[in-house]
């Protein structure tokens, strides 16, 4: 306990909490990034399966981003050939 009764575990989730207007959209996406992670850590996964888990989200991730812009870049080009100038 600290100095004023409130258990440090409490004050350290309050203190993340407040981070944040409750529930706005930051609020909720580190709320949901804390909880992947802290399920991670319950669970005693290693780190470096943490530290896979994540390359492999980003880099579906930027894969499909990839896609979706080589999709734009297409059509633009093919845009670009049917003008008369």
């Amino acid at each position: 306990m600290t100095g004023n009764g409130e258990s440090p575990i409490i004050r350290t989730y309050t203190s993340f909490i407040m981070d944040y207007k409750p529930y706005s959209p930051e609020w909720s996406r580190k709320r949901y990034l804390k909880e992947a992670l802290d399920k991670y850590f319950d669970d005693y996964v290693d780190t470096s399966v943490i530290y896979e888990d994540i390359l492999d989200i980003l880099s579906d991730r930027s894969e499909r981003a990839y896609q979706e812009f080589s999709k734009v870049n297409e059509l633009e080009y093919k845009l670009n050939g049917t003008r008369t100038h």
